[in-house]
């Protein structure tokens, strides 16, 4: 794994483009949700929305690796505060369903998501449940 650290912003983002870029597939839609989410949340609050890019190409050149998933789950496991594990794999979630498409590729990411910031089954199902009532559209 590699020595470097990151900051509790730029793991909430490596977490949305770990799920985005599961399937292998950055949609337009899960790349403007992201925005939107660091752009809205006060999770992001202090946050240079300049970063966006670079951070989530810093994750993209991570994945590439060997062993590249485990180290960007672990690096932002060791970022996250414990106390916003839930809502660490809220913002993971709202990147989920931004495209109306749940892929094996995605659900399998946000489950090791889960297990790794050891977020309960019970607080996940409310936060996947509350992610998929706010995409719906009539």
């Amino acid at each position: 794994m590699s020595d470097s650290s990151i900051t509790a912003h730029t793991a909430l983002v490596y977490l949305m483009v770990l799920v985005s870029a599961s399937d292998r597939d950055m949609s337009d839609s899960e790349l403007k949700r992201m925005g939107d989410l660091v752009q809205t949340l006060r999770i992001f609050n202090g946050y240079d929305m300049e970063q966006l890019v670079s951070d989530a190409e810093a994750c993209a050149d991570i994945l590439d690796a060997d062993d590249g998933l485990d180290d960007a789950v672990s690096m932002a496991k060791a970022a996250i505060p414990a106390s916003h594990v839930d809502t660490a794999y809220a913002v993971a979630c709202e990147v989920a369903v931004a495209d109306d498409t749940l892929t094996q590729e995605e659900l399998r990411i946000l489950e090791i998501i889960r297990h790794r910031l050891g977020v309960g089954r019970l607080t996940a199902a409310a936060i996947e449940r509350g992610a998929a009532a706010r995409a719906r559209s009539l």
